[in-house]
């Protein structure tokens, strides 16, 4: 694309991120409403301005070039995702809003102690300075620098010589923090609940013109999808993994290390969607800024839909490019060099004028919205629980909002200026995303879930698995280097889960426990005894199905044996679910049976679990066509 192209839509843009960044900042009263928007969010407020905050440059450029390069399976992170927040919405979501808490660590420092709340602020701010904010910028940047044709390009000034792909970063942190760090939450929701527009409706027309791509000249949208839905089934094509939602080992290793077969459905991508979705503060914080229970529940709800509509806004183009490089045009073979070029290749070569200025806003729209929320939350981090707690505890809400901007902006720079040395060889970087920020998972599922829902949670048990967390991530990673990332944080898990159970169930520090009406504890038990049915199953079928797999013939193949072809698909993620289940069967009978609770356990209030029948029957449809789409694209 030459300037002059571009220049029919990027005064339309400018001027589009003008009006929005200064029309939603509002003044700021005092640190709930900076931090919180002054617990006012409505549902549909809520839903939008999680879905802003989630899809950004890691999505449309990130998850976009893994389509590209392994295919659809990495949809399970968006088709999962919907079934968490149906989940967290329900479970997880009513305790905290009853805590009413600014921050995650805040709420690990009252269920716990300092020790283990302070850790977690450090180790989310690096997560958000180091990898969120950085990749997100640095794809955000990649893309639009291919879009408009700029790549490689620099300027020089007084013996200095700058990338304009860094300009682009600079450009897109300023706007970011034009309305994030003067307005704070109020304003990075409302933008959220703009910018959303922008990003599904840009997003649905660059899906519609790759299809039309895929069809050839004067074909249509129908054609596009026959010609996919041909190859997808066609028999010589069978062993491609790019139409499956469930990746064979043998039929592509390396994508089988991305999306590791069912692991996607009972493994180790849990631990991603409830860490991200149910404990991560630029999100969480969205549900605790609404004004009520319910409200929130909906707006989860509400992005649990919105969540089902991304595979096709940012997997479609993927395909196609995987598709029309390969099995198209001939003459654009190997005219894609690295897997992250997919989206804004497909832009610059195949989508008319006019929408090229819709997805390019789209794409901007999703990486301001996701910087504005990671900045906002990154300031909420450090001004509540550092600042305000070890450095300054009686200063003012005024002063607060100021230290909140400060520490914004210092994040904004450490960032720009640690992404190129970070991503500047990578080729996949949503893999990054979720390999390295699942090194704290683990530990952050365990020390969060069972600090909200166990009440014999000890101190001592979350300190110990605050300590190993990463150290034991690191270890698997060094010792383990080609097992999938998914089965090396599995097991971490499970040897946490372990440690952590054993430590709070032999802890001291206990009281007797609260009452629990018979009702409640009839519930609890039974819920507990078929958790815990489903996780001697789980555990019993995995150590067979491994079993049988080291005694199988020479000549066993997952084409004709049913042993190797479980083992093929990953079945040893059970092991994983065979120990989740265990932990929430352990938890529902120990809350239904134990005497003794933990010193600082929350109340178990069954009560707070009730949902609307609108919730339930909204729930029980994201769960049908989740379990859709993998029966017809297994």
């Amino acid at each position: 694309m030459n300037l002059s192209t571009t220049s029919y839509y990027s005064p339309i843009l400018l001027c589009l991120y003008a009006l929005e960044s200064f029309s939603v900042i509002t003044e700021t009263k005092n640190s709930n409403d900076y931090f919180l928007a002054g617990n006012t969010l409505t549902w549909w407020a809520v839903g939008m301005s999680l879905i802003a905050a989630n899809i950004s440059a890691e999505q449309f450029i990130g998850m976009c070039g893994t389509g590209y390069a392994d295919g659809i399976a990495i949809a399970a992170y968006e088709i999962m995702a919907a079934v968490t927040l149906v989940i967290i919405g329900k479970f997880l979501l009513p305790i905290m809003m009853e805590q009413r808490f600014f921050t995650m660590p805040q709420f690990l420092r009252n269920r716990y102690t300092d020790g283990v709340g302070l850790p977690f602020s450090i180790l989310w701010l690096f997560l958000y300075i180091f990898i969120n904010l950085t990749t997100v910028a640095w794809l955000g940047a990649l893309a639009i620098e291919q879009i408009l044709g700029f790549q490689g390009l620099s300027i020089a000034t007084g013996g200095i010589t700058v990338s304009l792909r860094s300009i682009i970063i600079l450009s897109l942190f300023t706007i970011a923090g034009i309305y994030s760090i003067h307005g704070g939450m109020t304003s990075v929701a409302w933008s959220d609940v703009m910018q959303i527009i922008f990003i599904i409706g840009g997003g649905l027309a660059t899906a519609y013109y790759a299809l039309v791509a895929v069809a050839g000249e004067g074909g249509s949208i129908t054609e596009g999808l026959e010609r996919l839905a041909n190859f997808a089934i066609d028999r010589e094509y069978a062993k491609d993994t790019h139409f499956h939602l469930i990746i064979q080992e043998s039929h592509n290793p390396s994508a089988f290390d991305n999306v590791p077969g069912i692991a996607a459905i009972i493994g180790g991508l849990w631990l991603t969607n409830i860490a991200y979705w149910g404990f991560n503060q630029y999100i969480t914080q969205k549900g605790l800024a609404a004004y009520s229970t319910h409200e929130a529940q909906k707006g989860f709800l509400f992005a649990a839909f919105l969540k089902l509509l991304i595979p096709i806004i940012v997997l479609i183009p993927g395909i196609c490019a995987f598709y029309i490089t390969q099995y198209g045009n001939t003459e654009l073979h190997n005219t894609i060099r690295v897997s992250d070029e997919a989206y804004p290749w497909f832009i610059k070569n195949f989508i008319p004028t006019g929408i090229k200025g819709l997805s390019l806003v789209a794409l901007t729209a999703a990486v301001i919205s996701s910087l504005g929320s990671m900045l906002n939350s990154t300031s909420t981090l450090f001004t509540i629980d550092i600042y305000r707690k070890y450095i300054n505890p009686d200063a003012s809400d005024k002063k607060l909002v100021t230290i909140g901007r400060m520490s914004a902006i210092i994040a904004l720079v450490i960032a720009l200026l640690a992404a190129n040395p970070l991503l500047g060889e990578l080729d996949q970087a949503f893999q990054y995303i979720q390999e390295y920020s699942g090194f704290i998972y683990p530990g952050i599922t365990i020390v969060f879930g069972f600090g909200l829902l166990w009440k014999r949670a000890s101190n001592t048990a979350s300190i110990w698995v605050t300590i190993l967390t990463i150290p034991l991530g690191i270890l698997f990673k060094l010792v383990f280097p080609h097992v999938p990332f998914h089965f090396r944080a599995g097991y971490v898990f499970i040897i946490l889960l372990i440690l952590f159970v054993t430590i709070s169930l032999c802890s001291k520090k206990t009281i007797p426990s609260q009452s629990i009406p018979k009702l409640g504890r009839d519930l609890l038990r039974r819920w507990g005894y078929i958790m815990g049915g489903i996780a001697i199953v789980s555990i019993l079928a995995a150590t067979i199905v491994s079993i049988s797999y080291m005694l199988l013939p020479t000549d066993a193949t997952p084409d004709n044996n049913v042993i190797a072809y479980l083992q093929d698909i990953g079945f040893q993620a059970f092991y994983f679910f065979g120990f989740f289940t265990g932990a929430c069967s352990v938890l529902l009978l120990s809350n239904a049976r134990s005497p003794k609770q933990d010193v600082r356990a929350l109340p178990v209030n069954l009560a707070l679990f009730a949902t609307t029948r609108g919730y339930t029957w909204g729930a029980l449809i994201v769960c049908a066509l989740s379990l859709l789409l993998y029966a017809l694209m297994w």
